[in-house]
């Protein structure tokens, strides 16, 4: 079945092979067309390469999530342009999975088998090889010894992980992934956190990562992208120049201490410089 699409050769124009992958131009946006609605998000430039992993932080309502839906193709923006592979984004596109707030799972099916819903409703049906990599996925994420059970037999945490399955099986170029944790706990939180970046060594993929949580952004990212209040602007790019791989001795490090502390200034003092 070939539902799997090699980017490099089909968009990338020669000579582009540092090209970003997602580009955002003076992208602004706002929900009513009326002049005296307010926008949403404004003037945001940002360009993202092949398997970096960008993270969004900002106040609540500052835009973040509408940044990640205007990438996937689910928002068109008032105002400038994105990209997608040097393409314009003009609708949601195969190879680019996302991950939404919750795990979504259908409650009548397997974990198994919701990870193959996505070919199956695209396609279907599925063949013996995306089973394959189905179950190498959910060996990946530790899931294989639940791979038939229902969803309400596994805990939040193990939910969230079928669903970063589920957006994997595809195989997309770039993952979009919406504040994937924020109903966990936070010990759950953390460790869900280090299991994604062992699925992002194994399967490398360029990720925008939206997060409320600042310590979950510097723990996870290549670069922090930091907005304003609304409407949304960009206060600061900052580089995590933190050593992979990550663990719990790098939240214990005073570089660490020194980033969240530079985020929490902008995001808690925004008047005071960092």
């Amino acid at each position: 079945m070939q539902y799997n699409s090699t980017i490099e050769d089909k968009n990338m124009t020669d000579g582009s092979a540092k090209a970003a992958y997602v580009s955002m131009k003076g992208v602004g946006h706002k929900y009513d067309p009326r002049p005296e609605t307010p926008m949403v998000v404004q003037g945001i430039d940002l360009d993202i390469h092949r398997h970096e992993f960008v993270a969004v932080v900002g106040p609540s309502g500052c835009g973040k999530s509408t940044l990640l839906r205007m990438v996937a193709g689910l928002l068109i923006p008032s105002h400038g342009h994105v990209s997608v592979f040097n393409l314009p984004v003009t609708e949601p596109r195969d190879d680019v999975g996302i991950v939404f707030q919750k795990a979504n799972l259908l409650p009548w099916l397997t974990v198994r088998k919701n990870v193959l819903f996505p070919l199956k409703h695209k396609y279907g049906s599925y063949s013996a090889s995306d089973e394959k990599r189905a179950n190498e996925l959910l060996e990946m994420a530790g899931l294989t010894q639940f791979a038939d059970k229902m969803p309400d037999e596994l805990s939040g945490g193990m939910q969230q992980r079928v669903g970063i399955v589920r957006a994997l099986l595809l195989n997309p170029d770039i993952l979009l992934m919406d504040e994937p944790f924020s109903a966990l706990d936070a010990l759950t939180r953390e460790q869900i956190g280090f299991d994604l970046l062992a699925i992002w060594k194994e399967h490398p993929k360029t990720v925008l990562f939206i997060t409320h949580s600042i310590s979950e952004a510097v723990l996870l990212s290549d670069r922090i992208l930091v907005m304003s209040k609304r409407p949304g602007t960009v206060l600061d790019l900052i580089e995590v120049d933190l050593p992979r791989p990550r663990s719990a001795k790098t939240i214990n490090s005073p570089r660490f201490a020194e980033l969240t502390d530079k985020i929490r200034g902008y995001i808690y003092e925004p008047n005071v410089p960092a």
